[in-house]
């Protein structure tokens, strides 16, 4: 540990109870808060994910070969300068 964190940890050790508890549960915030958001866009994508398979499923859409997206895209390209 530096001495700047060396600093830090004595000083948030004087502190009363009540107050080490907030300090050391924000600090353990800032350490989870991305993997909270890193888990809810790996849950976003697989809902995602399921909602589109299921449209497929359900016929609702048309499916595209690679081939087509690769085409459309150079298409799209050449008419932009």
């Amino acid at each position: 540990m530096t001495a700047i964190g060396q600093k830090l940890l004595s000083a948030a050790l004087a502190l009363p109870e009540p107050e080490r508890r907030e300090f050391a549960e924000a600090l353990l915030d800032s350490l989870t808060a991305g993997e909270a958001q890193a888990v809810e866009s790996e849950q976003a994508w697989a809902e995602e994910l399921q909602r589109r398979v299921a449209q497929v499923r359900r016929g609702e859409v048309e499916l595209v070969s690679w081939e087509q997206v690769k085409q459309a895209g150079r298409e799209s390209l050449l008419r932009y300068p």
